[in-house]
């Protein structure tokens, strides 16, 4: 299977610095953030965990943002199949 130009994934980012991530996210890609409030299975510590789609082009971009703010974040990226609704935009094709 070849992967699209377009491919989504969604990620999940766990770490000690949300709000900072979620804004250089914002700012350098232009992409909204949800916050979703939890809690830690293992610590019982109350957790922020930041949920954002991106396009398969930015993952390495989105990588290197988390990764010069908090090397020890937790990142889970998934495919996406289909995306609608939100600011989520896909560049037209015709």
């Amino acid at each position: 299977m070849i992967a699209g130009l377009d491919e989504s994934k969604s990620v999940t980012i766990i770490s000690d610095q949300p709000d900072l991530i979620a804004e250089k996210i914002i700012a350098r890609l232009g992409r909204g953030v949800t916050h979703i409030y939890g809690k830690g299975g293992y610590t019982k510590e109350d957790k922020e965990l930041l949920y954002v789609i991106v396009t398969r082009l930015e993952v390495a971009k989105l990588k290197s943002i988390i990764e010069e703010i908090d090397p020890n974040a937790f990142v889970a990226i998934e495919h996406v199949n289909d995306v609608m609704g939100g600011r989520f935009q896909k560049k037209s094709i015709h």
